[in-house]
């Protein structure tokens, strides 16, 4: 085991670099290129950092591992951190999205950049944080925390609706988690503990499990988003700055997904099969709805965003399907979304770095000049689409999977977001990329650049990595999910015997 607080290390050391860029002071332009490497060097070596917990995690122990407990608050609320085959793929998903993201902003923002590098470190914190949380309280806070850093990143980096976006994405996330603090403060009175993992085995009774499951359900699903609470994510993507945006993607709205997995579930299992129907049948909506929104848009992120809603709807409907297939895939399709979105978002930021318009109807014929970025959009594209061979078909597969045993009307009409979605990606992809190359604009449009290959072949080798040997995800979250499924099941199957004796 290691001594030293490996988790708290990886939590925390951003934090550190965003006050070294407060604290670097010179001249305009230095100042600027010293905030830059300092953010790049800080993510890289929390990424480093981060890949040490994945060298000593045992996939095989579905407990919590690496925990750091210390006395924190005097009413029992604590300091405790710890990951497990759930968290862990998330936590490494973090903190390998951020050095992209400062190196896709490395250009693209000029203004102000000691205090856009400082909110990108701190949001670092958070969302690791969040996910390595294991006291309610200390949850609270860095999913909570998340929102101020994004606020500010949409509300003064962002496009021209930025305040309007900024302020829709804080209001509508914040009404939910009001909700969530209340639940909160039901279990500590219940339970008389705020520690989560004390809380996975403490009865809940009937009547709270209900009111609990619905209030942590009305934030987790503002965040996911689900539908119909997810106008506020095409607004907060399309006003977002590219490395906003991919944050946004990748990581932000699988907190949402993550809480169901490590509250809903597992603190309220009977709730949780009550409402499954509800769940599932808002995931169908949310997976055709969106997807038939995502083909009438005109603008690329706005169609991304869309799209992102209808993949979170797989991601809900795998989660409370309640099988082990349904959670893996779940899991599984949260962090293979996380690659192929923020990818995506890339590839609309480099055209509009050149161009500056998201209008579809502004580019065509792209693949004349720009082949290597015609391939790169194609990789991502059909990853999107869920094609066989890319990480996006083995998350929709299982989720579909785990989804037909508990309910074939579910899977059935989720299986028409698959064609949906090959059906507004294909005509994005044909609108930007093929076609004649008449518009004179487009003409003196340059290929790749190095920087841009830095950041996009990777994603490029995880995606087709993990669509053909999706092993290492699953293995590492193949205990814990067990795990929860057997507790899960072994809760609703008690309730069951006990009302047949009734």
């Amino acid at each position: 085991m290691t001594t030293w607080p490996i988790l708290s290390v990886t939590t925390f050391l951003p934090v550190v670099g965003a006050l070294i860029v407060y604290l670097s002071r010179g001249d305009d332009e230095a100042a600027k290129r010293n905030s830059r490497w300092i953010a790049l060097w800080t993510t890289l070596i929390t990424f480093a950092v981060s890949v040490i917990l994945v060298m000593r995690f045992d996939p095989a122990n579905p407990d919590f591992q690496f925990v750091e407990k210390a006395n924190w608050l005097a009413t029992g609320i604590t300091y405790h951190m710890g990951v497990d085959g759930i968290s862990l793929p998330l936590v490494i998903l973090t903190t390998a999205v951020m050095p992209f993201c400062i190196i896709a902003s490395w250009k693209a923002i000029t203004s102000r950049v000691r205090e856009y590098m400082m909110a990108f470190l701190i949001l670092e914190t958070l969302m690791i944080g969040t996910f390595s949380a294991l006291d309610l309280v200390l949850f609270y806070l860095f999913f909570e925390g998340g929102l101020i850093p994004m606020f500010l990143i949409i509300g003064v980096w962002g496009g021209p609706r930025r305040v309007y976006a900024s302020f829709k994405f804080f209001l509508y996330t914040l009404l939910g988690s009001v909700l969530m603090l209340l639940a909160i403060m039901a279990l500590y009175w219940n339970g008389g503990t705020t520690d989560i993992p004390t809380l996975m085995h403490t009865a809940v009774p009937r009547s709270l499990q209900t009111w609990a499951w619905l209030a942590f359900f009305a934030s987790f699903a503002v965040k996911m988003p689900m539908w119909p609470v997810h106008t506020w994510l095409p607004d907060a993507h399309v006003e977002a700055p590219t490395a906003g945006s991919v944050v946004l993607a990748a990581i932000l709205l699988k907190m949402g997904g993550y809480g169901f997995l490590r509250f809903s579930l597992p603190m309220f299992p009977l709730a949780s099969h009550d409402f499954a129907p509800l769940i599932f049948t808002l995931s169908a909506i949310a997976i055709i709805y969106t997807s038939l929104v995502a083909l009438m848009q005109d603008d690329m992120k706005k169609l991304i965003a869309y799209s992102s809603v209808a993949h979170m709807g797989f991601v809900t409907m795998g989660i409370f399907a309640g099988t082990m297939q349904g959670v893996a895939g779940g899991v599984f399709q949260m962090i293979s979304h996380g690659i192929v979105s923020g990818a995506l978002f890339l590839c609309v930021g480099i055209v509009y770095d050149r161009l500056h318009t998201r209008e579809i109807a502004a580019y065509g014929g792209l693949v004349n000049r720009m082949p290597l970025y015609a391939m790169t959009f194609m990789v991502f594209t059909m990853a999107n689409v869920g094609l066989p061979g890319t990480s996006g078909f083995v998350g929709e597969f299982m989720t579909l999977i785990g989804t037909f045993k508990v309910s074939i009307p579910t899977a059935f009409f989720a299986s028409f977001g698959v064609i949906l979605s090959a059906a507004y990606a294909l005509w994005l992809y044909r609108k930007v990329v093929f076609g004649a190359l008449v518009k004179p604009s487009l003409a003196s449009m340059k290929d790749l650049t190095l920087r841009e290959c830095v950041i996009l072949f990777p994603m490029i080798a995880l995606t087709i990595l993990f669509g053909v040997y999706p092993k290492p995800v699953l293995d590492m979250s193949a205990a814990s999910v067990q795990q929860l499924v057997n507790n899960y099941n072994t809760a609703v199957t008690a309730v069951k015997a006990a009302a047949l004796l009734h």
